[in-house]
């Protein structure tokens, strides 16, 4: 069975840890104000992974949080995935020489593809494209902009670009807990041939186990955030389940 990794989630907003429905900055629910604490006590539950957002940076389009992500990063036992405010080549080398171990392109995929595609050829699998998708276009800017690209058009792009990781966030699900599009994941999967990351909509252990039953097609894992933080979902329970053969 290929391996399925839970990336526990941090969505960083004025240093803290915050939630949004849908990614709509004006429905916010503050779940700590310590990101680092948030980080420790994933550490302690088992996570081998954490993926972090910088929300301010998503749509400031620049570095706002980097402090608080690389003090998790480099002092905590955990590997880091983040994302947001990734706009140019300097970002990206700051966030990999700092101790961050993979980066997630979104915007910038869509707006300068070249540069991406020589991220990519540098950095290998420490670059993950991000594909945020509205009605299957991708979404930009911290999901304020619409792009004209399909999600289907910008993944094969990018899986002939080397890219072996994608994340995948249906907007219309983030934050609502009403379960995983898991027919669009399994079509980005198939169509890109290459690791798709699950993110938006997962609610319980039952929807884990569903994304995971797929692991054999490329969906190599899911980012969970608001069903931690609610308790819908025990991290240690959620590792333990989809980490059974």
């Amino acid at each position: 069975m290929s391996q399925f990794i839970v990336y526990p989630a941090i969505d960083l907003k004025d240093g803290k840890c915050v939630r949004l429905q849908q990614g709509d900055f004006n429905r916010e629910t503050v779940y700590g104000d310590s990101p680092y604490e948030v980080a420790q006590d994933f550490v302690e539950q088992g996570a081998d992974w954490i993926h972090i957002v910088d929300l301010d940076g998503a749509r400031d389009g620049k570095r706002v949080n980097a402090n608080h992500i690389l003090n998790i990063a480099n002092d905590l036992p955990i590997k880091v995935q983040m994302g947001g405010g990734i706009r140019k080549e300097e970002d990206v080398t700051f966030y990999l020489q700092q101790g961050i171990n993979r980066v997630v392109i979104g915007s910038l995929a869509v707006s300068n593809p070249e540069l991406t595609k020589r991220l990519i050829s540098t950095y290998g699998d420490q670059i993950a494209i991000g594909l945020d998708a509205r009605d299957g276009y991708v979404a930009t800017n911290g999901w304020m902009n619409n792009s004209d690209k399909s999600v289907s058009e910008v993944g094969k792009y990018f899986a002939d670009c080397g890219v072996e990781h994608f994340i995948f966030t249906d907007i219309s699900k983030d934050g609502m807990m009403s379960g995983p599009n898991v027919e669009a994941i399994l079509e980005l999967a198939d169509e890109s041939g290459k690791k798709v990351i699950a993110s938006g909509g997962v609610r319980n252990v039952e929807d884990l186990k569903i994304l995971k039953s797929y692991a054999d097609r490329n969906i190599a894992g899911a980012i969970v955030g608001k069903a931690l933080y609610t308790k819908e979902i025990t991290l240690k329970n959620a590792i333990n389940e989809v980490n059974q053969p």
